[in-house]
């Protein structure tokens, strides 16, 4: 499915964006780590149900980095859109 090939790619984005090593705390990075782990598990899953908790941890996320990365917050809100389109 074209949503979920989509998101795969934002997510592959941001672990290379995470991989330029940007000014992160380690809670930050953790907290990005887990939202990537919970993202992934839905898309091998192939779970198209809704689930409010990973949105709005990633909603929290973007709200977390927009200030200080917005490119990291750019890719987080292009996933939730995907994620939104996808049904989830």
């Amino acid at each position: 499915m074209p949503a979920r090939r989509e998101l795969q790619e934002q997510l592959n984005a941001l672990r290379e964006q995470l991989d330029q090593n940007p000014p992160l705390s380690e809670p930050e990075r953790e907290h990005l780590h887990q939202l990537m782990a919970q993202i992934d598990a839905k898309i091998q899953l192939e779970n198209q149900l809704q689930d409010n908790n990973l949105v709005d941890g990633v909603n929290l996320a973007v709200e977390r980095f927009e200030v200080d990365h917005p490119g990291i917050a750019g890719t987080l809100r292009n996933i939730m859109l995907t994620l939104g389109n996808m049904g989830i």
